[in-house]
């Protein structure tokens, strides 16, 4: 088992930080083109007439599409902490709709140094208005 320092601050990174928000609207375009390329065609994201019989009335983002506006949020504020090993432990809250405001935001919340460099986790929320409908935090790696 190895120690764990917990840091206030290392470099440029600061617990209590914000990364940059991002800010989406979701279409239905970008739904379908979603399934084309992941290959989930379930009618619940691409059928307005089968959606309409769900109990989300209409429909649904799929839950990854939301997580890549994630992924985008954490690739500019350190791509290479994210893309080598970054580690992301979520909860899908609710779903999001085409027409939709997605708002992506995070913190920065604690900073440690372990035996293969220094990590940072942040906090993450996804929001439509103010209905979070992701929540969690990330790990990447910052030295």
């Amino acid at each position: 088992m190895f120690s764990v320092k917990q840091l206030q601050r290392y470099k440029n990174y600061t617990v209590g930080d914000t990364l940059p928000e991002l800010i989406q609207t979701v279409e239905q375009s970008m739904i379908d083109a979603y399934a084309d390329a992941s290959g989930d065609i379930n009618p619940l994201h691409i059928d307005p007439e089968f959606a309409k019989t769900t109990i989300f009335g209409g429909t649904i983002a799929h839950g990854l599409l939301t997580l890549a506006f994630v992924s985008r949020v954490l690739s500019r504020w350190n791509w290479q902490g994210w893309a080598y090993g970054g580690e992301l432990d979520i909860a899908f809250l609710g779903p999001v709709y085409p027409g939709n405001e997605v708002r992506v935001t995070a913190e920065i919340d604690h900073i440690e140094q372990r035996e293969d460099g220094i990590y940072a986790r942040c906090l993450i929320a996804c929001y439509c208005g103010d209905k979070a409908v992701v929540k969690g935090f990330c790990v990447c790696r910052v030295g």
